[in-house]
């Protein structure tokens, strides 16, 4: 093979898929462009918002739901049981009356004597058998990320982390990236529906999927 031939092939070759065609007794490479991926993006449910007065949530069958774990180990919740939900009164037209706004997320939230009876139930739906004193029960997206406040596809058992010290109580790192998501979105350096698709799809990455790893 002569040099420009040599050349043509390490040009095409990153090209050629597998899609060869037989014409008598030589086989002959289609060149085929792969398009790039579409990019998927996650539908976050849409819960009912806000109660002036809040019920115990059903929640799904006992040993239903199945715990995840990050590359590092950290916990995450079941799609099927807990895909997240979000509050339809937080839009980005409202976020100076919403959730950038202070002591909105303390107005909404639902008091501990439903909380408390869900994250009973909800234990049992991910057989969550450790202490709950050291689980939080929480939102997946977050209420000051426009988390629905008590729709059941919003809120898990979340266990502990893997370096948690045992009695400690609930004091999980999400609740650094809830926080962080929080000024990026009220500084509109990301979009709040960015920040919820990415937290509810997996909280250990949503920093880097919205293109701010060191939280700035």
């Amino acid at each position: 093979m002569n040099i420009r031939k040599t050349l043509l092939v390490s040009v095409l070759a990153p090209l050629l898929v597998a899609g060869c065609a037989h014409e008598g007794s030589k086989t002959v490479a289609h060149a085929v462009i792969q398009p790039p991926a579409a990019r998927q993006t996650l539908q976050v449910p849409v819960g009912p918002g806000p109660s002036g007065t809040y019920t115990v949530q059903a929640q799904p069958a006992a040993g239903s739901c199945h715990y995840r774990k990050s590359g590092d180990g950290q916990p995450l919740p079941d799609p099927a049981c807990t895909p997240g939900a979000v509050n339809p009164k937080v839009a980005a037209d409202s976020l100076g009356d919403t959730i950038c706004k202070g002591g909105y997320t303390s107005s909404i939230r639902p008091p501990a004597n439903i909380t408390n009876r869900e994250k009973d139930a909800d234990a049992k739906s991910y057989d969550y058998t450790g202490p709950l004193h050291d689980a939080e029960y929480d939102h997946l997206v977050s209420l000051e990320l426009g988390g629905d406040p008590n729709d059941p596809r919003n809120l898990w058992v979340e266990p502990p982390s893997p370096d948690h010290k045992p009695g400690a109580g609930p004091n999980n790192p999400k609740d650094a990236v809830e926080n962080t998501l929080h000024a990026l979105v009220c500084s509109g350096k990301v979009a709040l529906t960015d920040a919820q698709n990415a937290i509810a799809a997996d909280w250990t990455m949503a920093l880097v999927v919205v293109g701010h790893p060191d939280g700035k």
